[in-house]
């Protein structure tokens, strides 16, 4: 059977991970325990999360002449995602993230570097890729104008389209009619519907498929808010957990398979997803995830839930 062609078009970013036992306070230094480096930035972690679990990926966007974006497009061809497309900045070095990490929270920083040089025009001229695809996924780590241009495109020739709306900012009408769904978290969400029209909320509340952390997932289904609840598992670190949940639903959607089922098959995978260090360290392969998925199914339950 053919694999499902997903094109992430989005962030290549290194993470810059120190785990430290305490946030430091305001002027204060402080001694942390590690430091690491881990290829990171929201649209490759994606990109890798579905090409783990079995779809044909290709990859779009901009890494630096530097060290850090020859690491960043040697893992991606490792990781088997189609990274032809992923160019060199001429001046922009390559994004990265500063992750805090303490406990079980983190605080992430991101330069954008050579993300900010994927623009409209940048786009227009990948237009091929975006129409021979079955599924784009996208975030908000590109400007805003490019992410625009390109549910236009995938508009214009009825390719189904994911916005992961992160890092979080406000959307315009014509990107919220633009796109098939959106995957906030709960507090994207919230912010999402405080900032919107009467007619926006309305399109928000249908199309969203809101991630609640160890609460499990909300979304709607024949006119009806869903929860399914989370698997409980030991957290190490929860850095890609929200990148592996879009990259394996998608995963799923571009089968046609129906909502209920790709919500919880990407549900399952972020939750294995946070039980190990780094975002794409972190994310399951399809035979993991299988395995876990038959050892935790009946702890799983879904339940017609209240707005929020």
């Amino acid at each position: 059977m053919k694999k499902p062609i997903i094109t992430v078009i989005g962030s290549l970013n290194m993470d810059l991970v120190t785990v430290t036992k305490r946030m430091p306070l305001q002027g204060e230094t402080i001694t942390g325990q590690s430091f690491s480096t881990y290829p990171g930035g929201k649209g490759a972690n994606q990109a890798v999360a579905a090409a783990r679990l079995g779809a044909e990926v290709h990859m779009l966007g901009k890494v630096g002449k530097d060290l850090f974006g020859t690491k960043l497009k040697d893992v991606l061809q490792q990781e088997g995602v189609n990274e032809e497309s992923v160019e060199v900045a001429t001046i922009k070095e390559t994004g990265t993230a500063s992750i805090i990490i303490s406990g079980q929270d983190n605080r992430i920083i991101v330069v954008p570097g050579a993300n900010s040089e994927v623009t409209p025009e940048w786009v227009i001229a990948h237009e091929e890729k975006i129409i021979n695809s079955n599924l784009l996924l996208l975030q908000l780590e590109i400007p805003l104008d490019s992410v625009i241009k390109i549910t236009e495109i995938a508009n214009r020739y009825q390719v189904p389209v994911i916005l992961n709306p992160a890092p979080y900012q406000k959307l315009p009408k014509k990107l919220i009619d633009g796109v098939t769904y959106l995957t906030p978290n709960m507090h994207e969400y919230s912010q999402l519907l405080d900032e919107a029209s009467p007619e926006e909320k309305a399109q928000i509340i249908a199309k969203s498929i809101v991630t609640k952390g160890e609460d499990g997932v909300e979304f709607q289904s024949h006119n009806q808010r869903i929860t399914l609840n989370g698997v409980k598992v030991e957290v190490v670190d929860t850095t890609g957990a929200g990148d592996t949940f879009n990259g394996a639903l998608a995963v799923e959607l571009s089968k046609n398979k129906n909502l209920k089922d790709a919500v919880l098959f990407a549900t399952m995978a972020a939750t294995i997803s946070v039980t190990k260090m780094g975002a794409q360290t972190g994310m399951p392969y399809v035979e993991e995830l299988e395995k876990f998925y038959e050892l935790n199914a009946s702890k799983l339950v879904y339940k017609k839930s209240k707005r929020l």
